[in-house]
């Protein structure tokens, strides 16, 4: 199983479904996910979709979620 170092050309992640939020906007610009083989997510931006992607446990994704769903990122966004 390959590991991905974060900051990798997103084109090098082949085989993987990148998916965007149904919340992203009429332009499409947004954030874009991708699970891995052995369990890792890919985030890419999708107005660079070949460009550089990060690369997260699960474990962090999760916190993160967990945090964007509890609020504590909304005086970043402006929520």
């Amino acid at each position: 199983m390959r590991k991905f170092d974060n900051g990798v050309a997103a084109t090098q992640l082949q085989g993987v479904t990148w998916q965007k939020s149904r919340h992203s906007n009429p332009s499409g610009n947004c954030v874009e996910l991708a699970g891995l083989p052995g369990g890792d997510i890919a985030v890419r931006n999708s107005r660079d979709p070949g460009g550089p992607a990060l690369i997260y446990t699960r474990a962090e994704i999760a916190a993160f979620l967990d945090g964007a769903k509890d609020g504590e990122f909304d005086g970043i966004v402006g929520g």
